[in-house]
């Protein structure tokens, strides 16, 4: 279960030290960081930050992956003005802060984005990846918007979610074998969900010795025994998002 004297499920492992590529805009009552490639696409991917926030280089990054990779690709502020949470701040503090910032709680800036991309940026076909706290509200997205065609959730906590699995869309769920908030027993249960459950395509995949965080983590650097499941994380994303965008 997850340290009760850290009980953030979420590790902000190594930061980037990236500016981006994007630019921020405002969209309706919401700031968000848009990228988006050379060419035309009616395809693009909403980008779910984690506790960090819409700010954080190392989602940012991400985001300017997916354009490498041909999708407009935005990631808005889904704190909605309220602070990202920061890795000095009290954690006994956590808790109270998360009660504001419910995952499960989304939609009117989720549909704020969707009528941006239709109306602004020309796409037609629109998914979502998210990392921790925005993994989660990827699996809640998946549940019940109808708007969107297919979701990738990067170690999303489970617990937010653990009683919900009929899927609406093709989801694919990424989790490290090593994670400290997210133990193996919650992903076999979801597996066992699922099974019984969904209706739609989805695929659950471990990644073997990775920690909370690998996929958006610059530890290739540090540990470069890391770099073959980090880049293979990133690739089953793009890949799943290829499939079915």
């Amino acid at each position: 279960m997850a340290n009760e004297s850290r009980p953030c499920p979420c590790d902000i492992g190594d930061r980037f030290d990236y500016g981006g590529r994007g630019r921020e805009v405002q969209v309706e009552h919401i700031k968000a960081y848009v990228c988006k490639p050379p060419a035309s696409t009616d395809k693009a991917v909403i980008v779910i930050h984690d506790i960090f926030g819409w700010q954080l280089p190392n989602t940012r990054y991400m985001a300017d992956m997916l354009t490498t990779n041909g999708y407009i690709a935005i990631c808005p502020d889904f704190f909605v003005g309220q602070e990202a949470w920061k890795p000095s701040n009290d954690w006994a503090s956590f808790d109270d802060w998360l009660k504001t910032r419910n995952a499960g709680k989304i939609e009117k800036e989720v549909d704020v984005i969707l009528k941006y991309l239709s109306e602004q940026c020309g796409a037609k076909k629109i998914g979502v990846i998210g990392f921790c706290w925005g993994g989660a509200a990827v699996q809640h997205l998946m549940l019940k918007n109808p708007h969107l065609k297919t979701g990738v959730s990067l170690y999303g906590v489970i617990r937010f979610f653990e009683d919900r699995s009929s899927l609406l869309h093709p989801t694919f769920f990424i989790f490290a074998e090593k994670d400290d908030y997210i133990p193996l027993e919650q992903v076999t249960i979801l597996e066992q969900k699922l099974k019984q459950n969904c209706k739609v395509d989805y695929e659950v995949k471990i990644y073997p010795g990775q920690t909370h965080g690998f996929v958006h983590r610059k530890r290739e650097d540090i540990n470069p025994q890391d770099k073959p499941y980090i880049e293979e994380g990133r690739k089953d994303m793009i890949n799943w998002l290829n499939k079915y965008l």
